[in-house]
């Protein structure tokens, strides 16, 4: 830095500041560069920040974060991570770079108690930096205020529309269904997909019970996703032993891993899920490109609501009460819901009982989560329900007034209309960016409703508005 004449202009805490913003727009910035590029790139943004680059050279490779499943402490936490880490996940190599000791950056520091904080490596540096450069500390807020600050900036939308005739009468058949944005920042879902990574690896090697991990074979396109079941093992259709679809109550699998359980009282707290169906299982998806999940209605041994959190890419999830088989991973249906990266999505009501739900086959990788209450009566066997997940509550937060703000940002660019096969619903477009991590600064209120089959979404640009 000290041979560029113009980055000598500015200083240190400027610098910082682009760096901090550099790095979270470098998924995009870095987007059709080729591996050693990005590193190039990398390198050049984290030196314009000299305090994190002093650390890189006296601390090295050290990595902190999530260690070992026994350490409850730390596997309850999501700690910071490095712009190498971040980048490890969004590029298709799962690699990492060499990584310096994580950090907290002003745009990540609200976070939840249960989540990693490193204000007091925060301090230390500070503390060492005694440059007359330095420009005067912000204000720093509570824990308390921080986390309330995100909370209210979380984006809730609810108000669906999909008319279509079911049983004689005309009904919403997305009724019940909402999406919130920014429940989680970019490093909380770098990583939690970090865990999902590692347990991945786990279940490859043997290492989980033989019914928590499941990697078929892919015989055609579409078929052999990646599942990792936790709390019970649910029956996708009849098996051999004449098993029918639902939990298989004897079959045993592993418990909630700590951090999800992080998740769950996050998703509680927040109010994206109520305090009354707090979820004990959950069932991790990992897609490769042309993976897909067919039109279904999640089974009734699982109560209602429960949600589906997105990572790595944006996907499209259709639903319809006749949603149609195209060919293999290919499905058309009356509405179509974008899933931006870590937007959780909640099914409830007619959402999730009348209308069917498919993911079409996703043109890259993609991680979803679905967390879910069972029902008690089929519950498995062996199940205990989890002591730490007891006995959560919300946070005060006037959700009257936050969602009458999300209906008027969206009432104006979005009307209802019928198609071609008589399909009525919201319409309109939306711009969430596709890769990278979500921000709720790239999020958009609009959403688009059309019957249309998945290959006609990706790799064209979608149908815009029809008079």
């Amino acid at each position: 830095m000290e041979d560029d004449p113009f980055l000598r202009k500015f200083q240190p805490s400027e610098l910082k500041i682009a760096s901090e913003f550099l790095t979270n727009c470098l998924p995009f910035l870095s987007r059709d560069l080729c591996k050693d590029c990005v590193n190039v790139l990398s390198d050049r943004i984290r030196s314009l920040d000299p305090e994190h680059c002093s650390k890189v050279g006296g601390e090295g490779n050290s990595k902190a974060g999530l260690e070992s499943e026994g350490t409850s402490k730390i596997e309850t936490e999501i700690s910071f991570g490095t712009l190498s880490e971040v980048l490890g996940s969004v590029l298709p190599s799962r690699q990492a770079a060499e990584t310096a000791s994580p950090r907290m950056s002003w745009a990540d520091m609200s976070q939840e108690d249960e989540f990693e904080e490193e204000d007091e490596e925060e301090e230390s540096r500070k503390a060492i930096d005694a440059s007359p450069m330095k420009t005067p500390e912000k204000p720093k807020l509570s824990r308390e205020q921080r986390e309330d600050l995100r909370l209210k900036n979380v984006k809730r939308k609810k108000d669906f529309i999909c008319l279509e005739r079911f049983k004689g009468k005309l009904v919403n058949v997305v009724d019940g269904l909402e999406l919130h944005t920014g429940v989680f920042s970019a490093v909380e879902q770098k990583r939690i997909v970090d865990k999902v990574y590692e347990l991945e690896e786990r279940g490859r090697k043997g290492e989980l019970r033989e019914r928590t991990f499941t990697a078929p074979q892919k015989w055609m396109r579409g078929k052999g996703r990646v599942t990792i079941q936790f709390g019970c093992c649910y029956n996708y259709a009849t098996d051999r032993a004449g098993n029918p679809p639902g939990i298989l109550q004897r079959e045993e699998v592993d418990p909630l891993p700590s951090l999800f359980k992080v998740i769950i009282r996050r998703l509680i707290r927040w109010h994206v899920l109520p305090p009354t169906c707090v979820p004990d299982s959950c069932i991790v998806n990992i897609y490769d490109e042309g993976d897909c999940i067919p039109p279904h209605i999640d089974n009734h041994d699982f109560l209602r609501p429960f949600c589906t959190i997105s990572f790595l890419s944006e996907c499209n999830i259709l639903f319809g009460s006749n949603l149609k088989i195209e060919g293999p991973g290919e499905f058309s249906g009356s509405f179509s819901v974008p899933l931006p990266v870590g937007s959780v999505l909640v099914l409830n009501g007619n959402g999730a009982d009348v209308a069917k739900h498919c993911v079409p086959a996703v043109p890259t990788k993609r991680i979803s989560i679905t967390f879910r209450k069972m029902d008690e009566s089929k519950r498995p066997v062996w199940f205990t329900p989890e002591p730490d997940l007891q006995g959560i509550e919300p946070l005060p937060l006037d959700l009257n007034r936050s969602d009458s703000a999300a209906r008027s940002a969206g009432s104006s660019s979005n009307h209802n209309g019928s198609n071609r096969r008589g399909g009525y619903g919201r319409r309109g477009g939306n711009n969430y960016e596709t890769r990278g991590y979500y921000t709720p600064e790239r999020s958009s209120e609009q959403y688009e409703s059309r019957e249309w089959s998945s290959s006609q979404r990706r790799g064209r640009p979608r149908p815009g508005r029809t008079s």
